[in-house]
C-alpha cells in the first residue's frame, strides 16, 4: 500500500481497502500534448522532436538573477531523474540548448505570458517578465515524459519534446486557492506541498484563512495570547498550533519563489471566539466566551463600539501587512448573524480605513458589499449573487461559488470526507462552468479572477488535503488561465488522467473520479 493511501486510510472512519477503481467510459482519444492548463495558442511542429539529452545545457541572460534562478530550478527539477548534469551558463554556443529568455519586445504577453518554441537541438522560452518564464517551465515540465519526477533516477538517454510552438498568457489574473489553517492546523512544509501543487498547474495565489473560531494561526508580537492561548486548539481538540511570524515569512518566500502572492485572512467581525477568548474585553458574542472546537458558524462577534476592538485590529492588520509582500489583506466579514445590519455596515468601514493604511487593498466575502467599498477593495462571491452589489462602487470580484469549486465539498454521498451543505461537486463541475456568465449582470471585465476554496472541518493533514483538492484543483486552474472558446470538458478529462502517474511518483493523494479515464 503507497505511503499517500496508507495515510489516507488512517483519516478514514470506515475500514479502507485497495479495492480497484470504479469503471469509467471509453477513454476518447486525444493527440498533442497534454498540458494543463491548456495553452492560448498550440501549434505542433512537423520536423523532428527537440531531445534532452546528457549533452544539454540551460543557457539564460547573465544579466537577470531572476531569470538564473528560474533556470537552476529546472535544472534541478530535470538532474533527479535524468541524472544529466544540465549545467546553467550564459554561453549561448552549446549544440543541444534549453534557453530562457526575457524579451522587452514582448510587452503582449503581459506579466505571466510566455512563447515556447520546440525543434531539433533547441527548446527556447521567451517571456516579458519572470513570472512568464516559471510558468513556461512548468510547461516544460508537463511536456516531458511523467517519469520526470521520479527520484530513483531513470534509465533513459533522452528525453523528448515534441515540435512545437506555444503562445501562451492567463485569461485571468488571479487564479488561486483557500487553504483554512484555524479549523485545523497545518505545519510549515504542509502549506509547501500544498503551494507546490498550485505552481504545477500556473495558479498564482495562496489564500491563508489563519483565524476563526476554533483556532488562532500567527504570532501577533503586539498581542501574544492571540497564539498562545487562541492558538491552543482546533475542531474536534487537539493541540492546535501556530505560526511564528519567522514560519509565516518562510511561508511567504517559498511561495514568492515560485511566484505566487500569500494573501493573509483575519476574519472579522464574526468567526472571532479564537481572539476573544485572548481577549475577551473586545467580544460581543452570543454564547460564553471559551475554547471552541465544534463547527457552527455565526454566532461569534467583536463589539462594535468599543474603541479596543479597533486597537486590536490595528495592532493585527499593521503587524501582518509589515511581513506581507502582496497587496492584498482579507478581513473575512462573512456570517455574521450578531450584529445588526447598521453595526455590521460600521466595522468593515472601519476595517477598510485601517487595512488601507497600512498600505494594503481589502478583501472580503460577499457580505461586505452590505457597506460602501473603495474601488481597489475586491469582493470574493461565494452563495449567492448579493456580490454584485460590489461593482457600483467599481470593485472587482473574486469568483469561489461554493457549488463549483469549493473544493471541501464531497464528491459524492459515498467519500467520506468533506461536507455537502452546498452540494456534491464533482470534477466536471468544478470544470465546467464560465465566470463570466455564472452571474447576471457580471461580466469579464468585473472579475478578476477565481480561487478553489478548501475550508478544513474535516481534514487534519495535507495527505487528506490532497484527497480533495485533487484532481479538481487542476480544473480550477484551468477556468482561471484558458480561454472559454478553448475549454472542453472531454479533452479536459483526458489530459487530466494522463496526469496521474505524475502525481503518484509525487506522493500525492487523490480521489480516482470515475468521471476520469484514468
Amino acid at each position: 500500500m503507497s505511503r499517500a493511501v496508507l495515510l489516507f486510510c488512517t483519516l478514514s472512519l470506515a475500514a479502507c481497502t485497495t479495492a480497484p477503481p470504479p469503471a469509467t467510459a471509453t477513454r476518447p482519444v486525444i493527440t498533442g500534448p497534454q498540458i494543463i492548463p491548456a495553452p492560448a495558442s498550440l501549434t505542433m511542429g512537423a520536423g523532428a522532436p527537440y531531445e534532452v539529452t546528457r549533452a544539454t545545457n540551460i543557457v539564460v541572460d547573465g544579466s537577470s538573477p531572476e531569470v538564473t534562478a528560474i533556470a537552476q530550478g529546472l535544472g534541478a527539477l530535470m538532474r533527479k531523474s535524468t541524472g544529466f548534469p544540465l549545467v546553467v551558463s550564459t554561453a549561448d554556443t552549446a549544440p543541444n540548448k534549453i534557453q530562457l529568455r526575457l524579451a522587452a519586445d514582448r510587452g503582449s504577453l503581459g506579466e505571466e505570458g510566455y512563447e515556447l518554441t520546440a525543434a531539433a537541438n533547441s527548446l527556447t522560452l521567451t517571456a516579458y517578465r519572470p513570472a512568464g518564464l516559471f510558468h513556461g517551465v512548468q510547461t516544460i515540465r508537463q511536456l516531458l515524459p511523467f517519469d520526470l519526477e521520479s527520484d530513483m533516477g531513470v534509465s533513459r538517454s533522452v528525453w523528448p519534446i515534441p515540435a512545437l510552438s506555444i503562445t501562451d498568457q492567463p485569461r485571468f489574473a488571479w487564479r488561486g486557492a483557500m487553504l483554512d489553517v484555524a479549523r485545523h492546523f497545518f505545519t510549515v512544509r504542509e502549506v509547501q506541498q500544498f503551494i507546490d501543487l498550485l505552481a504545477l498547474y500556473k495558479m498564482n495565489t495562496l489564500h491563508l484563512h489563519l483565524s476563526d473560531d476554533q483556532g488562532w494561526r500567527i504570532v501577533i508580537n503586539s498581542r501574544p495570547k492571540l497564539a498562545t492561548i487562541g492558538g491552543s486548539t482546533q475542531v474536534g481538540g487537539g493541540p492546535g498550533g501556530f505560526y511564528t511570524q519567522a514560519d509565516y515569512q518562510a511561508i511567504v518566500q517559498y511561495a514568492q519563489q515560485r511566484y505566487i502572492t500569500v494573501v493573509p485572512e483575519i476574519d472579522m467581525p464574526a468567526h472571532t471566539n479564537a481572539a476573544i477568548v485572548a481577549y475577551p474585553e473586545v467580544g460581543c458574542s452570543v454564547r460564553p466566551t471559551a475554547l471552541y472546537t465544534q463547527t457552527d458558524v455565526g454566532w461569534s462577534a467583536l463589539c462594535v463600539d468599543k474603541e479596543e476592538t479597533y486597537a486590536l485590529a490595528d495592532d493585527i492588520i499593521r503587524e501582518i501587512s509589515a511581513i506581507t509582500p502582496g497587496p492584498y489583506f482579507h478581513i473575512g466579514g462573512d456570517e455574521v448573524q450578531a450584529l445588526t445590519h447598521e453595526q455590521y455596515v460600521h466595522i468593515v468601514e472601519r476595517l477598510q480605513t485601517i487595512v488601507n493604511k497600512y498600505g494594503k487593498k481589502m478583501i472580503g466575502w460577499e457580505e461586505i458589499t452590505k457597506a460602501k467599498l473603495n474601488p481597489n477593495t475586491l469582493a470574493q462571491q461565494w452563495k449567492s449573487d448579493s456580490a454584485t452589489a460590489a461593482l457600483q462602487y467599481g470593485s472587482k470580484l473574486i469568483m469561489s461559488p461554493a457549488k463549483k469549486i469549493y473544493l471541501d465539498m464531497k464528491y459524492t454521498r459515498a467519500t467520506e470526507l468533506g461536507l455537502n451543505w452546498a452540494a456534491f461537486v464533482e470534477v466536471r463541475d468544478s470544470y465546467d462552468w464560465d465566470p463570466a456568465t455564472y452571474m447576471s449582470g457580471v461580466t469579464e471585465a468585473n472579475i478578476v479572477g477565481v480561487e478553489g476554496a478548501l475550508w478544513s472541518e474535516t481534514i487534519r493533514n495535507i495527505t487528506a488535503a490532497e484527497y480533495l483538492i485533487m484532481p479538481r484543483l487542476p480544473a480550477v486552474a484551468e477556468v482561471g488561465w484558458t480561454p472559454q472558446r478553448l475549454r472542453d470538458w472531454e479533452n479536459f478529462r483526458v489530459r487530466l488522467a494522463s496526469q496521474a502517474p505524475r502525481w503518484n511518483l509525487l506522493g500525492v493523494n487523490y480521489y480516482r473520479s470515475p468521471q476520469i479515464p484514468w
